[in-house]
C-alpha cells in the first residue's frame, strides 16, 4: 500500500494546505479516506479526481468533509469535458442523515452505509471501524490489504478498545491535536502521549501523528511520544508519502 498524506490539520488548513484528507494506493485502485477544506486542490498534485475509485468518510466535521461538493462538482464539469469514471462510491456512515444524504449527488457520487459491525471490501482493501469518543459519530478504521494493516484512529479521545483493534498494524495514524500536558478528552481528541501509549500498547510499527494543532512545537509532540512508544514516530507532513 503507498498512504499520501493530503491534508494533516485539524479544524482548518494551514495557509497553502489542507485539512484531513489521505490517499491510499494499492494494484490500481485509489481510496480517498476523509475530504477536508483544501483536500481538493492538493489531492490533484497526485491524481486527478475522475481518477478515484472511492471515498471513505469518517464523520461530518467540516474539517473532514468541506471538498466533498466541491468534489462533486469537479465530476460534474469533468463529465461534460469528456472525462468520467461513473458513479463514484463514497461510504459513510449514516447516523447523521442530513450528513449521509448530502454524500450522494446526481450520477456522479453515491453514498454507501457502513456500520461498527461492517466488513467492506473496497477494492483491494478490507475495511473494519470502531466507534470513536468524539462529540459526533465518528469511527476510526483499519484498512488491511495483502498483509498489510493501516489503523487510523479518526476523530477521538483515547478508548481502551483502541488496542485490540489496531494490535501489531504496520502504522498507526493517529490524531494529534493537543500537547502532553493538556487535556483533550473534553473536546474527542487525544495527546501526544495519548498516541503514543496507543501506539506502545498495540505494537505497531510506525507512528504518524496528525489532525495537528496550530499552536506550539509541534515537534514536541513527537518528543513526548517518544516518550511512551520507542518506535519510529513522525509528525504528518503535506505530501508526504509513505510504502507499507
Amino acid at each position: 500500500m503507498k498512504l499520501t498524506i493530503i491534508g494533516h490539520w485539524g479544524g482548518y488548513p494551514k495557509a497553502g494546505e489542507a485539512s484531513t484528507g489521505y490517499l491510499l494506493e494499492h494494484n490500481g485502485f485509489t481510496l480517498l479516506v476523509d475530504c477536508g477544506s483544501g483536500v481538493l486542490s492538493h489531492l490533484q498534485k497526485h491524481i486527478d479526481p475522475t481518477e478515484l475509485d472511492a471515498v471513505l468518510i469518517s464523520h461530518y466535521h467540516p474539517d473532514h468533509i468541506a471538498d466533498i461538493g466541491v468534489l462533486q462538482h469537479a465530476l460534474l464539469i469533468q463529465y461534460f469535458l469528456g472525462k468520467s469514471k461513473g458513479t463514484l462510491p463514497v461510504y459513510a456512515h449514516n447516523e447523521d442523515t442530513q450528513g449521509f444524504r448530502s454524500l450522494t449527488y446526481k450520477d456522479f457520487m453515491k453514498a454507501h452505509a457502513y456500520s461498527e459491525q461492517s466488513r467492506l471490501t473496497i477494492g483491494p482493501f478490507l475495511v473494519t471501524f470502531v466507534k470513536t469518543k468524539h462529540p459526533v459519530p465518528c469511527y476510526g478504521m483499519r484498512i488491511e490489504a495483502d498483509g498489510k494493516s493501516i489503523f487510523y484512529t479518526a476523530d477521538s479521545a483515547f478508548k481502551e478498545s483502541f488496542v485490540p483493534f489496531g494490535k501489531d498494524a504496520d502504522l498507526l495514524l493517529c490524531e494529534c491535536n493537543f500537547y502532553g500536558n493538556m487535556d483533550a478528552s473534553g473536546a474527542g481528541h487525544m495527546t501526544s502521549l495519548d498516541a503514543g501509549k496507543l501506539a506502545h500498547e498495540t505494537g505497531v510499527k510506525k507512528l504518524v501523528l496528525t489532525h495537528l494543532p496550530h499552536f506550539g512545537d509541534l515537534e514536541q509532540l513527537v518528543a513526548e511520544a517518544k516518550t511512551i512508544y520507542k518506535g519510529d514516530v513522525k509528525l504528518a507532513g503535506q505530501d508526504m508519502e509513505i510504502i507499507i
